[in-house]
C-alpha cells in the first residue's frame, strides 16, 4: 500500500507545461525541502534528496505521444559520509601503521654523515 498518492491531470499550453518543468528543474537543483505550484492554488512539498533514479518513458501509438519522465528517490533519512580530511587522516594512520614505528634519531633521508677530522 502507498503511504500517500497524488494524481493531477490537466490542459496545459507548451509555455505553461515549459513553465512548470522549469520550476521543477528548480526545486531539484536547490535539493532539501522544495515546493512546487501545481495550480488551482494547489502546492505540493516535496524533500528532495542530493541523489535520484530516474526513468524516461516514450510511447507513440493510436495517434499520440505520450512522454513520462520518472524520478524516484528513498523516504529514508541519508547516511552521512565521513568527511575528506577525516578519511585522508585514516588512511594515513593506516599507512603509518602498515611501515612499522620511526627509529630514534633517523634522519628520513637515508644519508648517513661521517666523521671528519
Amino acid at each position: 500500500m502507498k503511504d500517500l498518492k497524488f494524481e493531477q491531470k490537466s490542459s496545459l499550453s507548451r509555455i505553461e507545461a515549459a513553465d512548470r518543468l522549469a520550476a521543477l528543474a528548480a526545486a531539484l537543483r536547490d535539493g532539501g525541502e522544495a515546493e512546487l505550484e501545481l495550480g488551482s492554488g494547489t502546492t505540493l512539498s516535496l524533500r528532495i534528496p542530493d541523489d535520484l533514479r530516474t526513468e524516461v518513458e516514450v510511447e507513440v501509438g493510436d495517434g499520440e505521444i505520450e512522454l513520462e519522465i520518472e524520478f524516484k528517490w528513498s523516504t529514508a533519512p541519508a547516511r552521512t559520509a565521513p568527511s575528506r580530511p577525516a578519511a585522508a587522516t585514516e588512511k594515513a594512520t593506516a599507512a603509518r601503521k602498515k611501515s612499522g614505528p620511526a627509529k630514534p634519531g633517523g634522519r628520513g633521508t637515508g644519508a648517513r654523515r661521517g666523521k671528519t677530522g
